[in-house]
């Protein structure tokens, strides 16, 4: 099975991007005037999803807030990684995109997104998250997380409980055990892409044991 396990960036490309993203420090602009392949894809997004235009702007705050969020994000998925829901694929899920949408939005952050954009726009939209970061450099092109995204989004109804008489929702056939590579994965990604360091304590699994 494919888990879409990357390995780390290759040096000139980082350095490509973080060179890209010192511009943004140094003028503000808004997505429709960035002179990069970033302007038709975000262009689009906003069309697709009716979305209000952002200004992207890299400040020590947001770098701080995406720092935040990844951290955060790490912490969330340590029992989901150490296999604390593994009984239960609901539960599982729920965490799983709680995770995800703070993880995506730490690279949102890190690229120069409002929060309050992120607030406002993405929401619990997993699937959303994925395109703004993969429209931004991201590079995340993993068809088995792309249909993930979709199962999780949104995640707040994971986290109801199934009545008699509701209808089922879709799972897509992920399991416990899918869907803790993919998550790790996705961590690792954003991790690469940063340049944020794994929070103290925690202690994830290399990309030898997931491959």
């Amino acid at each position: 099975m494919n888990l879409c396990n990357f390995p780390p960036r290759d040096s000139k490309i980082v350095s490509s991007r973080r060179g890209l993203l010192h511009g943004l420090i140094v003028a503000p602009v808004t997505v429709s005037t960035i002179a990069s392949p970033w302007a038709k894809v975000l262009a689009s997004l906003h069309r697709h999803y009716e979305d209000e235009p952002a200004t992207l702007v890299r400040t020590k705050t947001g770098r701080a807030r995406s720092r935040d969020r990844y951290d955060s994000a790490e912490i969330a998925f340590a029992p989901i990684e150490a296999g604390f829901f593994a009984r239960d694929v609901r539960v599982t899920l729920h965490q799983a995109g709680a995770v995800a949408k703070l993880v995506l939005c730490a690279h949102l952050l890190d690229i120069g997104f409002p929060d309050d954009w992120n607030a406002a726009h993405i929401r619990q939209d997993i699937t959303k998250a994925l395109a703004y970061a993969n429209a931004t450099g991201f590079g995340h092109d993993c068809p088995d997380m792309a249909r993930l995204a979709v199962i999780l989004s949104p995640y707040w109804k994971w986290g109801y409980p199934h009545l008699i008489g509701d209808p089922p929702i879709d799972d897509g056939g992920f399991t416990p055990d899918r869907v803790r590579p993919l998550v790790r994965a996705l961590l690792n990604r954003v991790a690469d892409v940063t340049g944020h360091p794994r929070p103290q304590g925690i202690k994830g699994h290399q990309r030898e044991a997931l491959s």
